[in-house]
């Protein structure tokens, strides 16, 4: 794909719950893996991450740890909460709701209205 996508607003902290939820991760971590699991349609900017983070952190949906990096250094590393697993699930289905609503109307041809 060419050009990466623009995120609609709201859907960095999905993403970030998602991606956390696979495995804990540190913050850059958190960007590539969104990047992989969008199929690299997704580049997430540092400058958008780590306040979402600390946000996410604050709300109680994940919780963070010091650990070490792959390449040796400290690093804080995000899991998620209990909370953060409803929320997720809850922002998941509402998202699908959505993206089928707009996919129904998208495809809706003139022979139908």
């Amino acid at each position: 794909m060419g050009k990466t996508a623009d995120l609609l607003p709201g859907t960095l902290d999905l993403l970030i719950l998602k991606a956390v939820s696979l495995k804990p991760l540190h913050g850059y971590g958190v960007l590539l893996r969104i990047q992989q699991i969008s199929g690299h349609a997704l580049e997430i900017p540092q400058g958008s991450l780590y306040p979402a983070l600390y946000r996410l952190e604050h709300q109680g949906l994940i919780v963070a740890e010091w650990g070490q990096s792959d390449n040796n250094r400290r690093a804080k590393y995000y899991t998620l909460t209990a909370a953060g697993r409803r929320r997720l699930r809850e922002e998941t289905e509402g998202w699908n709701r959505l993206a089928a609503a707009i996919a129904a109307a998208l495809g809706t041809t003139p022979d139908e209205v």
